[in-house]
């Protein structure tokens, strides 16, 4: 790369030299999700991993993509950078987990402003770190710059994902049945959801980010730059042990449009709101914007990233397993003939 440079392409706003740079400091990031199935370094074309096996006849490949979303304007006004890549990783493994495959790698993409190789290193190392949580490589990326077309100051960051499961053991919904109970599983915060109304709520600037939050005991920007919390080795580890009929990622759209999802055809979720432990960051949410509890539950997680179907006699196993994983788990409903959607009570 030492040849390469073009006086005029930097005149343009594009320092391709810089780029160089970047790859270089990310470079010891990377590294730490090498695993077995990695085949190359990052730098050629085309990131190469060898499938395992699965011990199955039918080998499935489950794929996701996702972004940050607006949460990117809370790194960027406290200038912090190093977490903001978990999220990121969270958004796409957290979905696959959903049918039971293990995430097997990961590839992000950077649009930025100005490429500035130690803030593209702080980003990257924060992918890094989600992989490494997730047990996934990240084989490779794109960080492109875009002058004129952006602030130099500003970036956008989307990931992509593939997982692998035997098709004999995907988790499909199919076998969710009224009696069956949900399980919440705990969330780190407002994850990477919501941040349109919640910057219009707090009408955040850098000062009332850097703010001290009674009710949070922390800064309002220390607590939404909080990392979406990965389940992947929970889930993994819950089922291999216990027989999972649905697994919910409560992401944007909350609990009406998430839990829905991962709920067979005529049946729907009776949800007790005494058992959940609502997270304080949706109470201040809540009350400083005046926001309706149903917009609040139509909107964030509440303090549940994942909610896991099974059926009633496996419910007392399936928490002890999540929470001896590391996580609270905690039964908040079940599953009924009849309702519509979702029904909190």
């Amino acid at each position: 790369m030492e040849n390469s440079y073009s006086e005029s392409y930097k005149a343009a706003g594009v320092d391709i030299t810089a780029g160089y740079r970047a790859v270089e400091l990310m470079k010891q990031h990377v590294e730490r999700t090498r695993n077995a199935g990695v085949l190359d370094s990052i730098g050629g074309f085309g990131g190469l991993y060898a499938l395992p096996q699965t011990g199955g006849s039918q080998p499935v490949l489950v794929s996701g993509t996702d972004g940050v979303g607006t949460k990117l304007q809370i790194a960027l006004l406290m200038d912090k950078h190093d977490t903001i890549g978990i999220d990121c990783v969270a958004m796409c493994v957290n979905d696959i987990i959903c049918t039971g495959a293990r995430p097997l790698f990961f590839l992000d993409y950077l649009a930025m402003g100005k490429v500035v190789p130690e803030k593209v290193a702080q980003i990257v190392a924060g992918i890094a770190e989600g992989c490494v949580q997730s047990g996934c490589a990240l084989v490779g990326g794109e960080t492109a710059e875009h002058p004129g077309v952006m602030p130099e100051d500003d970036y956008d960051l989307a990931g992509f994902s593939v997982g692998l499961v035997d098709k004999s053991q995907i988790i499909d919904k199919s076998r969710v049945a009224p009696g069956d109970v949900l399980i919440g599983i705990a969330s780190s915060g407002v994850h990477s959801n919501g941040f349109s109304l919640t910057r219009k709520v707090f009408d955040v600037t850098k000062e009332k980010l850097n703010t001290h939050c009674a009710e949070l005991g922390k800064t309002l920007g220390e607590e939404l730059l909080v990392p979406t919390r990965i389940y992947v080795r929970s889930i993994l580890k819950l089922v291999s042990e216990v027989d999972v009929h649905s697994v919910g990622h409560i992401t944007g759209g909350g609990f009406f449009e998430n839990i829905p999802r991962a709920l067979s055809n005529g049946n729907g979720a009776v949800i007790e709101k005494k058992k959940l432990a609502i997270s304080p960051i949706f109470e201040l949410i809540a009350k400083t914007g005046n926001i309706p509890e149903r917009d609040m539950f139509n909107t964030y997680n509440m303090g549940v990233g994942m909610c896991v179907t099974v059926a009633a006699s496996e419910a007392d196993k399936a928490v002890r397993i999540l929470n001896e994983a590391g996580e609270t788990a905690t039964v908040i409903g079940e599953v009924k003939a009849g309702v519509e959607g979702v029904e909190l009570v």
